[in-house]
């Protein structure tokens, strides 16, 4: 995409692409985040992360904004630039977006403004542009979605980039990119909907699309290598795969595979595009699937249990490690964070837990 017009427009330059593309043989360690996501006051809870994999707490950073005080059924609540310089935080409870520079000595409040609608859930970055993910429907508002720019730890609106989903209230679950960058992706949980929106020269979404989901409530989703975009449905339990066109169609390769498990809300595709993973919220564990050629999905294991957080942990947020052999997973139920070891199967070697994580924690972004 061209888009030399828009930069020169806002005087912005584009990120590096730096730390989370970093060859993984000269992984050195790296660091991990969430949110508290607190009703009093929104602060990112943040852990240095060791080469073995091994997590620290490294303290917590004010965001300056407000959580919604609960879990926010989304994926893609905060996200870090490629060259690992700057966090972005949606605060769903004073709907605003906190900048945070990541620094030596912690994280650093650079900017905190306006969502461009009611009540922010997701974010989808690309280089220097953010967009955000409204869900202002629930509160009585519209969901839509709004582009920013990035330039030095600040963000600019962009004029006349809000767009609406295909309703007021949608229940939007999460909003990224495909993976050339072409087409800004949406799903709806209780519309049933994946939206597609076409990005001109500018960045500006264009041509808006629906697509019925393959399966029953589609929440959280990742793209991988060619442009596969993968679904988790939450209400079927499963999986499906697509194929995303330059013009924002979507073609399905593998409809709603059951994970056997219950409530599959997060969705995460390893970075050599092997494996997919889904958080079963309703049962406590994890899904993995293996990934062909043509982007069809197969569960690894029958009974649908790659991996075990427990009765009562209701896993949530996925992330990985830079170099791709770490898997996180955020558990608000029983307040943890879980780490895995990923084996060269795609099987989940239990690492170690973390605990004292708040219930209404909620994203979570790795390096």
């Amino acid at each position: 995409m061209k888009r030399s017009s828009f930069i020169k427009q806002f005087g912005v330059a584009v990120l590096g692409l730096a730390v989370l593309g970093a060859d993984a043989r000269a992984d050195d360690g790296g660091a991990l985040c969430t949110m508290d996501n607190s009703a009093s006051g929104n602060h990112v809870l943040a852990f240095s992360r060791e080469e073995n994999g091994r997590l620290f707490g490294q303290g917590s950073f004010a965001t300056g904004g407000i959580g919604s005080g609960a879990g926010l059924s989304s994926q893609g609540s905060i996200a870090l630039s490629l060259d690992g310089r700057w966090l972005f935080v949606c605060n769903a409870g004073s709907s605003e977006i906190s900048v945070m520079a990541v620094t030596k000595n912690g994280l650093q409040l650079t900017d905190k403004v306006a969502s461009g609608g009611i009540m922010p859930v997701s974010l989808a970055l690309q280089r220097n542009l953010l967009y955000v993910l409204n869900a202002g429907g629930g509160a009585g508002d519209k969901d839509d979605l709004t582009a920013f720019v990035l330039t030095d730890g600040k963000l600019l609106a962009v004029p006349n980039s809000t767009r609406a989903l295909s309703a007021d209230n949608t229940g939007p679950a999460q909003i990224s990119f495909s993976s050339d960058g072409e087409t800004l992706i949406v799903t709806e949980r209780l519309t049933n909907l994946i939206d597609t929106f076409a990005l001109d020269d500018n960045g500006l979404p264009g041509t808006h699309k629906t697509f019925q989901s393959a399966g029953t409530t589609p929440f959280g989703f990742d793209v991988g290598h060619g442009n596969r975009l993968f679904v988790s449905e939450a209400a079927s339990g499963s999986a499906s795969s697509y194929a995303v066109s330059d013009s924002g169609d979507l073609e399905v390769i593998s409809p709603a595979v059951p994970t056997e498990q219950t409530a599959a809300c997060w969705l995460l595709a390893l970075h050599d595009g092997r494996f997919i993973y889904t958080a079963n919220a309703g049962s406590g564990s994890i899904s993995g699937f293996h990934v062909a050629h043509d982007g069809s999905l197969a569960l690894l294991n029958v009974d649908g249990r790659t991996a075990v957080t427990g009765p009562g942990s209701h896993p949530v947020d996925l992330a990985q490690s830079r170099d791709g052999r770490f898997l996180y997973n955020l558990a608000n139920g029983n307040g943890t964070l879980n780490a895995f070891t990923v084996q060269q199967d795609g099987a989940l070697q239990p690492l170690m837990t973390v605990s004292g994580i708040p219930a209404s924690a909620a994203g979570l972004v790795a390096r």
